[in-house]
């Protein structure tokens, strides 16, 4: 099943890129794929949020139970949709150039077809929208020094899930 994994260093607050990950009614404005999102419910720790992702002639609404961790980590986890499981989590740590952000991702969908369609954009896709946020950063927060912003390694399999600061959310 499509999994990826990926780590920034990116000149910007922790708390910043909390804030940015966790306003998931503003991600249609800047992510690609994600034509809508309605928060559900929320509270300061925690909400859940339906996300309708459309790719060409598919599309597809999902509903997630989001942890809010303030400021160290976001975990999402599943609760119905076109899924058979999907683990997400965010976690954002201090860093002397500014915020060390690993980003998660596995899952499998329950159409074979769908499965077979994303996997072979899958890597390519999360990477652009892990970028998104990147440049919705920039927007939100201003433009920072890019040297403190650094991509360490795509699908470092060192850091995730064995990382013990790392969970991942039961199927």
């Amino acid at each position: 099943m499509p999994k990826y994994t990926e780590q920034r260093i990116l000149p910007y607050q922790p708390e910043q890129v909390f804030n940015l990950v966790a306003d998931v009614g503003r991600y249609p404005d800047f992510l690609p794929w994600c034509v809508g999102a309605r928060v559900q419910t929320r509270t300061a720790t925690d909400l859940i949020a339906e996300l309708t992702i459309g790719f060409g002639i598919f599309r597809e609404s999902f509903t997630s139970y989001v942890v809010l961790d303030s400021p160290s980590t976001i975990t999402v986890r599943y609760e119905r949709g076109p899924f058979r499981y999907l683990h997400n989590q965010w976690i954002f740590t201090l860093h002397e150039q500014g915020c060390h952000v690993k980003f998660f991702v596995d899952f499998e969908l329950r159409s074979r077809l769908l499965q077979v369609a994303i996997g072979t954009v899958f890597t390519e896709a999360t990477r652009r929208m892990v970028t998104a946020f990147t440049e919705r950063l920039k927007t939100v927060y201003g433009f920072s020094n890019e040297i403190g912003q650094k991509t360490l390694h795509n699908d470092d399999r060192k850091c995730f899930p064995s990382d013990s600061n790392f969970s991942t959310v039961g199927k």
